[in-house]
C-alpha cells in the first residue's frame, strides 16, 4: 500500500557484541509479528489483525489526516491472500449503516405519531 507507514525496527549485533546495527523496516500491520511484544502478539487471530488494518485505514487515517488512507491503487485487493476485497467491505459497511438509519427514522417517525 502506498500510504501503509507501518514500519517495525530491528538490531542486529556483530558476534562479540561490540557493534549494532538499527535498521527500519517497512512492515504490515496485518502480520503477525506486526504487534508482537514481550511474550507474544496481541493480536493472534486473523480477524483482530484485519480489524486492525482495516480500521487503521479508514478510521484512523481520517481521525489524524481528514481523509481514508486508501488511494484506490487495488494493491491489497490484489495481493490479499484471502481476496478480501476493501471495496466490497467498505460497501457492505456503507450499506448497514444506510438500512440502520432508515431503521432508526422510521422508529422515530412512527414514535412521533403516536
Amino acid at each position: 500500500c502506498p500510504t501503509c507507514f507501518c514500519s517495525t525496527v530491528e538490531d542486529t549485533t556483530d558476534l562479540v557484541g561490540s557493534r549494532a546495527d538499527r535498521t527500519l523496516k517497512w512492515d504490515s500491520c496485518f502480520t503477525i509479528d506486526f504487534s508482537y511484544i514481550h511474550g507474544g502478539s496481541i493480536r493472534t487471530s486473523t480477524k483482530s489483525r484485519y480489524r486492525q488494518m482495516v480500521t487503521h485505514k479508514l478510521a484512523t487515517w481520517y481521525e489524524q489526516f481528514g481523509t481514508t488512507g486508501c488511494v484506490g491503487c487495488g494493491r491489497c485487493i490484489t495481493w490479499c491472500p484471502a481476496a478480501i476485497d476493501i471495496t466490497e467491505e467498505v460497501g457492505a459497511i456503507r450499506e448497514s449503516e444506510r438500512t440502520a438509519m432508515a431503521t432508526v427514522k422510521v422508529k422515530e417517525g412512527s414514535n412521533a405519531n403516536n
